[in-house]
């Protein structure tokens, strides 16, 4: 059996971390696990009010580890085919031949801006890139380069002009990050730093072959069964509680494993244990959840449900 060296994890992990804090301020966590999800291979929902610097934070990944960017504006008029692409009439020495021009999907980290503002027939064009990797069009299968991560922004739903996310679409996010506004110290030091004379400029870390390597590296880092057992009875109990009409899919086992994975490396750890597996939880269960009618009409909040069942539960 290959012997995998996972020291180097998280030494690139914090470099990585706080080239994007230089930034990004004052979200340590959500940097933290914007990464995680990124190195576990898995794309993000990233929901928060306008101007909390949501679009900033996925240029600044792609920026620091020299990965092409796309960016998707969905509104309302949005088409599937400027997601994936279309084919186009090209005159080619008297003759004309149709010839299939790829969309802002063929990159490597994909910026779906405000995806909950496009109808869900346009939302859906995302689902076979974000599971498969890959892309049909006219007939023709095109593999997407890796690595490949949707990372989509939305506002929070009640905001006026939004489409919910269909569940399906959903479950295909390993996580969905919460971005609150920033306190008042946060707040000033952002004014301080984004209103001179100069920008931050972030200098690429490593580059795309490092990023696979690390990917691959988090994949390796075993869980013992007693872990397995208790992100199983997460899930299981996620269907049984009271206040939930349907509990979490078995990729929201997936996502919660391979997360823990990646803080356990990051903390300096090759074995996962019972504090990563809590960490990952919450946001790799939280859009997974869908509330009962009592449970919205008292609006609790899905985090409220997790985190009850995790401090129900033992190891």
């Amino acid at each position: 059996m290959e012997t995998v060296d996972f020291s180097s994890f998280a030494i690139k992990f914090k470099k990585l971390k706080d080239t994007i804090r230089q930034v990004i301020l004052g979200q340590d966590e959500v940097v933290e696990d914007l990464l995680i999800a990124a190195l576990a291979q898995g794309h993000v929902l990233l929901e928060g009010a306008p101007g909390l610097g949501k679009t900033r934070l996925v240029r600044a990944l792609s920026e620091s580890c020299e990965l092409s960017f796309g960016r998707i504006q969905f509104t309302p008029d949005l088409m599937p085919a400027d997601v994936t692409g279309t084919q186009v009439l090209v005159e080619d020495k008297g003759s004309t031949r149709f010839e299939f021009q790829k969309g802002p999907i063929f990159n490597q980290i994909v910026l779906a801006d405000e995806i909950n503002r496009a109808t869900p027939k346009t939302q859906s064009a995302l689902l076979e890139a974000m599971q498969e990797r890959s892309v049909t069009a006219s007939g023709k299968h095109y593999d997407l380069e890796q690595p490949f991560m949707v990372l989509a922004t939305q506002n929070p739903i009640e905001m006026e002009g939004t489409y919910p996310l269909p569940e399906a679409q959903l479950d295909r996010f390993l996580f969905k990050i919460n971005i609150n506004r920033p306190d008042k110290e946060t707040l000033k030091r952002i004014l301080l730093t984004t209103t001179g004379s100069k920008d931050t400029v972030i200098s690429p870390v490593f580059k795309r072959d490092e990023m696979l390597e690390l990917q691959k590296m988090l994949r390796a880092v075993p869980i013992a069964e007693r872990g397995v057992d208790y992100i199983v009875n997460v899930v299981d109990a996620s269907h049984d509680h009271p206040m939930v009409r349907l509990g979490a899919s078995p990729r929201g086992a997936q996502a919660i494993a391979l997360a823990a994975k990646g803080y356990a490396l990051a903390n300096g750890r090759p074995n996962v244990e019972l504090e990563d597996i809590k960490r990952a939880t919450l946001p790799a269960l939280r859009h997974r959840i869908l509330l009962s009618f009592e449970a919205e009409v008292e609006a609790i909040d899905p985090d409220q449900i997790i985190n009850e069942i995790l401090n129900e539960l033992e190891l």
